[in-house]
Formats: structure tokens, C-alpha cells, sequence
């Protein structure tokens, strides 16, 4: 954990003093903080950091609105902190590019159990990436994972895709043609799901056809199995 960095985003003093003692007491140490958008977007350019705490309301916008242009300079894991809590709050959340939400008031250990949930993934792909009889690069055809680079191909070209996009479309991959509920990909791939709804699968998985899809309305790769849930289409060579 000491070569995770975090940044913290939020203009309550009180808020930022607390996260970063919980966080130190568990392990993290590279901290960054910052009071604004725009200050956090500083950061960005010239830290790398893997995962951001990001407060809704700030004093120079909102979250939601600096968070695509985040996007555009770190693939970080991102985790809003809200005092809203409609649903379409939440789907503006990870619409924007965030990748997962805690509403205020909020136990800041339930903060460190979502970090340490998403950074299971990321250990349980590595170890699985060591494994030599393990297949390291998925090709369907129009687009490609590369496990090893850490990449998405698509029609040749790299595609940028956040953590949360990437850990689930690799999930599908080491799976094809296998159906999903969204509460066993809640539990798979995040970790949990005691705090998030089914809302969360849902706009991932149109931020996965976004990329792979030629059509993502009308998808041929990521498929709706109705009453089930998704699976990742893979035709078997004959």
C-alpha cells in the first residue's frame, strides 16, 4: 500500500484532516490534498495518482463537472464523496466518469474498505497475470485486452478506460459467452455490494459498449441476456 498515492479533493478542512489520518492508520501515506478543481487538476498533471477521493461540491464547481476533464489526464480510481442521493445523482456521478460514490455522512472506514475492495482487483489481475497458463491477451476481433499492458485496443487504436471499465471488461473476457447477474459482478468486480446498486453495473457496462461497440445501442460483443443479465459474445473457432 506505501506506493498507492491518493488525493483527496473536498473544501472542509475537517473532512480532508480526517481522510488523511484513517488513511495513514491503514497504510496509505502518499497523500495529496487538495481545496478546489483546480488545484486537484495541478496535482494530476504532474503526480501520478491512483485514486481520487472527489468531493461533489466544490467552491469552484462540482465534481461531476471536473471530472471528465480528470478523466482525460488519469485513468485513477475515482470515488465521490455526495450529499446527494437520487438516482440520478448517482448515474450523473458515474456518467462523468466516476467509478464508484459515499454518501455523506459518511464512516470513514467504510472510505478505506472501498479502496481496499478495489485494490484486491488489482492484486488478484496481477497475480493471475503472473500465471503462465493463463491467456494474457483476449482478441475479439474489433477490439483487443492486453492483460500484461494494462490496454484496451480498439480497431488498433489504444483506448483510454478507467479502472473500474477496465477491471469488468476483463472479468468478461477471462468469461466469455458466461452470463452475469449484476449482483455477481458487484461482488466480483468491486468487491462488495452491501453499498451500491445495480445503477452502478448498468452505466459501466454502457461505458464498456461505448468503447468496444460499433453500435452501443445495439450491441454485438456485450449482450443483455433479458431477466439474467450480460454476457461477453465470443464465437468458438470450429
Amino acid at each position: 500500500m506505501d506506493n498507492t498515492t491518493i488525493l483527496i479533493v473536498d473544501d472542509e478542512q475537517s473532512i480532508v484532516t480526517m481522510l488523511e489520518t484513517m488513511l495513514k492508520k491503514e497504510g496509505f501515506h502518499n497523500i495529496y490534498k487538495a481545496h478546489t478543481g483546480n488545484d486537484a487538476l495541478k496535482i494530476i498533471e504532474n503526480h501520478t495518482i491512483d485514486i481520487i477521493i472527489l468531493d461533489v461540491m466544490l467552491p469552484d464547481g462540482s465534481g461531476f463537472d471536473f471530472c471528465p476533464t480528470i478523466r482525460q489526464r488519469s485513468n485513477a480510481y475515482i470515488l465521490f464523496l455526495t450529499a446527494r442521493v437520487s438516482d440520478l445523482d448517482v448515474l450523473t456521478g458515474f456518467a462523468t466518469g466516476g467509478d464508484d460514490y459515499v454518501t455523506k455522512p459518511f464512516n470513514p472506514l467504510e472510505i478505506a474498505a472501498r479502496i481496499k475492495a478495489h485494490m484486491r482487483r488489482f492484486e488478484t489481475k496481477s497475480d493471475t497475470s503472473s500465471d503462465s497458463s493463463h491467456p494474457k491477451r483476449y482478441d475479439y476481433g474489433r477490439f483487443v485486452l492486453d492483460e500484461n499492458a494494462g490496454e484496451l485496443i480498439v480497431d488498433g487504436q489504444v483506448i483510454g478506460c478507467p479502472t473500474q471499465v477496465y477491471l469488468l471488461l476483463l472479468y468478461f473476457c477471462k468469461y466469455p459467452n458466461t452470463v452475469f447477474s449484476k449482483s455477481a459482478l458487484l461482488e466480483a468486480v468491486w468487491g462488495f455490494d452491501r453499498y451500491v446498486d445495480d445503477n452502478t453495473v448498468s452505466v459501466h457496462i454502457r461505458r464498456i459498449r461505448e468503447r468496444i461497440e460499433l453500435d452501443p445501442s445495439n450491441p454485438e460483443y456485450l449482450v443483455t441476456v433479458r431477466g439474467l443479465g450480460y454476457k461477453l459474445v465470443k464465437e468458438i473457432s470450429s
